[in-house]
């Protein structure tokens, strides 16, 4: 209910001062971009927005804007010892466990799972659809004869096994950290899943009417209230899985759009449905160049 006031408020003040939403829409929202003239505006918008902040100082989301120094210092205090330590240990774990077979869930990837990941979602011609990270760990799982809880559970209602593979995603992202976010566009549906994650990022939906760039966009840099501090849409998506601080545990980001969705009073998406796949593969894209930092701590 906090958070539901505060974007309220946040949404008529902001309205009531003049077109300062159509603003970044118009800037960064042009009819005829190509994917890569549509991210090159994105990145500029934020570089006039926030001219302080180094490129790649963005893949560490709200602590990278100089409004929230305050939070950036707690947040590395937290980095010394990180509480999604004990989650990322239990991935590794699962990661490592052979299966019945003998396999592990290196054997399903490249060069073992290392430094592949910031290549993730990918579009995948064969099958025409975008895979995830947990969509191809739930895959290797059930091809190898694994039961493990995730592999057939509702994520959208199963906590404890979504966490289970936001764990086991969080090491597999780990292997790739540092990598710099590359997501390939090259073939025809991967264009049109990006347009389509496109489309959902610039809507506006729910009772709020509220769309994920008014938050990350416009607002970025804005503090909500009650712990509830904007980040950039510009490396929005690098740390996650992630662990925010009220959450207490390692998430997926499809949970994070979840509750962003909720938040505004619209129906969330399925979990690994279509929706928020193109989502993640829009919002990593136009991270292209940051380096992949998950998993982390968020606020």
């Amino acid at each position: 209910m906090r958070m539901l006031l505060a974007i309220t408020v946040a949404l008529g003040a902001v309205v009531g001062t003049g077109p300062v939403f159509a603003d970044a829409y118009n800037e960064v929202l042009k009819p005829g971009q190509t994917p890569e003239q549509h991210r090159e505006d994105f990145r500029v918008y934020f570089k006039k927005k926030f001219p302080g902040v180094k490129f790649e100082d963005f893949s560490n989301g709200l602590y990278a804007l100089p409004q929230f120094a305050a939070y950036r210092a707690t947040w590395e205090e937290d980095m010394d010892f990180p509480p999604y330590e004990v989650g990322l240990e239990r991935g590794k774990a699962l990661w490592e466990k052979p299966f019945k077979n003998g396999k592990t869930f290196s054997d399903c990837f490249a060069n073992d799972g290392r430094n592949v990941a910031h290549k993730y979602p990918y579009w995948d011609d064969a099958g025409q659809k975008i895979r995830t990270a947990e969509m191809d760990l739930i895959d290797c799982a059930r091809k190898n004869g694994e039961a493990l809880p995730f592999v057939d559970a509702d994520l959208g209602k199963d906590q404890k096994a979504r966490v289970q593979l936001a764990e086991l995603t969080a090491h597999f992202y780990a292997l790739a950290r540092g990598q710099k976010i590359d997501i390939d566009l090259s073939q025809p549906g991967a264009k049109v899943a990006f347009e389509k994650g496109k489309q959902i990022y610039w809507s506006r939906r729910g009772q709020l009417n509220f769309a994920c760039y008014q938050c990350h966009v416009d607002l970025a840099g804005h503090n909500l209230g009650g712990g509830q501090p904007l980040s950039a849409g510009l490396g929005h998506t690098t740390a996650w899985p992630a662990q925010r601080i009220e959450w207490a545990r390692i998430e997926t980001i499809h949970q994070r759009y979840a509750t962003c969705f909720s938040q505004v009073r619209a129906k969330p998406y399925k979990h690994l449905g279509e929706e928020y796949n193109a989502l993640e593969l829009y919002e990593k894209f136009m991270s292209g160049g940051l380096p992949l930092t998950a998993p982390s701590m968020r606020n």
